[in-house]
């Protein structure tokens, strides 16, 4: 693809059928695939680590953060399609994708909330809107807590920070996973240099202890995806970023968020329970949550459509405590 034509974007957005918005995964051929993405992909230096970046767009600023086990591809279904109207960015955050682990910095949701707010500073950005997911979600709760002023508008999806905290089952595996390490990074290494092989002979059912966890049915979303989804298990900070997630307690500052909150989930979650979607919204102020039927722990992916025509209205809301169209008609 050449020069991004984001009007012609913006009318085909336009004309998306109702039943696209219903639909599990991208329908027809997605866009990204044309995409050359490393003329988007520059690297940037914060107090010494390397970030990967990927950037498009013109307009109000938008955000992305990735969860565990995640990648900036996480969100090539919505990078596109708001890059018609938003300065778009998405990173890989230290320790994942292609961003080195910090030489001397110890993973956890603090140290990657004040990297983000390094990372607005740096981008000239005096305030976003931020879309995170799962550990990305997390972060970006504490972003919104200690930097406030940087944050405009917060969504989060299925953001770990709660029933994940101290949770035991989580820690008893978080101890088998440090003594096993070297083999669970050997693998997703593995797994992650031939991802486009097992994306395309899903029967080989090597993949299914992560697609079967992370979505409800793995097998209706196209190899592509697939494909990059399993690129993000290369990395080495997978144990690390667990440790992180169930060991950083913020419960009772989330009254301290000041800007309106959308709050996704898919019912069907067994990563991060969907009952956490209830009292995330109790506890934040000026927040609503919307559930997905049929959708589990990566609703931008199983359900691009739907969750992007959320998005679109949520940013463009101007009565942050309006509570009628799509999404108070989808919330449950």
């Amino acid at each position: 693809m050449g020069p991004l034509d984001y009007a012609a974007m913006r009318s085909s957005s336009a004309s998306s059928r109702a039943d696209e918005r219903s639909a599990y995964g991208p329908v027809g051929h997605s866009p990204w695939l044309d995409v050359d993405w490393r003329t988007h992909q520059r690297w940037v230096i914060l107090d010494g680590q390397p970030l990967n970046v990927i950037e498009l767009g013109e307009g109000p600023p938008l955000v992305f953060v990735h969860g565990l086990i995640g990648r900036w591809t996480h969100w090539l279904e919505q990078l596109l399609p708001f890059a018609a109207d938003h300065r778009v960015i998405a990173l890989d955050l230290p320790g994942f994708g292609s961003s080195p682990p910090p030489a001397a910095q110890t993973i956890s949701i603090p140290f990657y909330a004040q990297m983000l707010e390094k990372l607005l500073a740096l981008l000239e950005l005096d305030a976003a809107a931020l879309v995170g997911h799962s550990m990305g979600g997390f972060t970006s709760v504490e972003l919104a807590i200690n930097f406030p002023e940087r944050v405009e508008r917060l969504v989060l999806i299925s953001p770990a920070g709660l029933s994940t905290y101290n949770n035991r089952r989580s820690l008893r595996g978080l101890a088998l996973g440090r003594r096993v390490e070297p083999i669970v990074n050997a693998y997703n290494a593995w797994a992650a240099a031939n991802a486009d092989t097992l994306a395309r002979y899903p029967r080989l059912r090597l993949l299914e202890p992560f697609t079967n966890i992370v979505t409800r049915h793995p097998d209706r979303l196209p190899a592509p995806y697939i494909a990059e989804f399993v690129r993000g298990l290369g990395n080495a900070r997978f144990i690390d970023g667990v440790e992180a997630i169930l060991t950083y307690d913020l419960r009772e500052r989330l009254k301290e968020i000041a800007c309106p909150t959308l709050i996704v989930w898919g019912e069907d979650d067994e990563t991060v329970t969907a009952r956490d979607a209830s009292v995330y919204e109790e506890l934040i102020p000026n927040s609503r949550k919307v559930i997905f039927p049929e959708t589990g722990h990566m609703a931008m992916i199983e359900r691009p459509a739907a969750f992007n025509a959320l998005l679109k209205e949520f940013l463009e809301e101007s009565n942050p405590s309006a509570r009628n169209g799509a999404l108070g008609r989808a919330a449950n």
